[in-house]
């Protein structure tokens, strides 16, 4: 199942980026499905080394943090024409989409499911097939970055790098997907409600 899943992602933005399919009609229901099959299995936990408030608690004020640390790199690469452009092009895929549907589709099942999937499923069954939390995590980790891969979008290749490896040490840290799907949550709504490009790409910033 991991590796069916892994291979479903990497396939789907193979398929958005040289099909030029919509994300949201091909890479979310991939997504939605992979958080599925996680949950079916019934080995997926919430947050079984910390309680579950302060999973909430410390997934949200790092998904805050990243977002401002996001704000801070775009600001200061904003002379990289072609990150720029990029960027600018992962916000135009939401189209004519409003920002509650896009905040429900991106938070309520892209975030969920890859959470769900990758620190929720993947790395506790890596983690206990290597003997090895720290390994299982690197592991998954390096995974997770190379399903978002085929992306071929330097600012959505910069999220799965740093966010990944954010998302990665929450779930090491809280042992379950909770408090990363938390932190992925909140760092995507801050990213649609407040960009950190403009869509037209005259300017990046505020």
């Amino acid at each position: 199942m991991i590796v069916v899943g892994a291979v479903a992602e990497a396939l789907a933005w193979f398929v958005v980026v040289r099909g030029r399919r919509s994300i949201w009609r091909t890479l979310l229901p991939v997504l939605g499905l992979m958080g599925v099959a996680a949950l079916v299995t019934g080995s997926v936990r919430t947050s079984p080394r910390v309680t579950f408030a302060a999973a909430v608690v410390v997934g949200v004020a790092v998904g805050g943090m990243l977002y401002l640390a996001t704000r801070v790199f775009v600001q200061a690469v904003r002379g990289w024409t072609a990150f720029q452009r990029q960027s600018v092009n992962t916000y135009e895929r939401r189209g004519n989409l409003s920002l509650s549907s896009a905040l429900l589709l991106s938070v309520g099942v892209s975030a969920l499911g890859e959470e769900l999937f990758w620190r929720g499923l993947v790395q506790p069954e890596l983690s206990r097939a290597v003997d090895g939390r720290v390994l299982g995590a690197a592991l998954s980790y390096l995974a997770f970055v190379a399903a978002n891969l085929p992306s071929a979008n330097l600012a959505i290749l910069a999220g799965a790098v740093v966010g990944g490896a954010v998302w990665t040490i929450l779930g090491w840290w809280s042992g379950g997907f909770l408090a990363s799907v938390c932190c992925h949550g909140a760092w995507t709504a801050l990213m649609l409600a407040f960009p950190v490009v403009r869509r037209d790409g005259d300017r990046i910033g505020p």
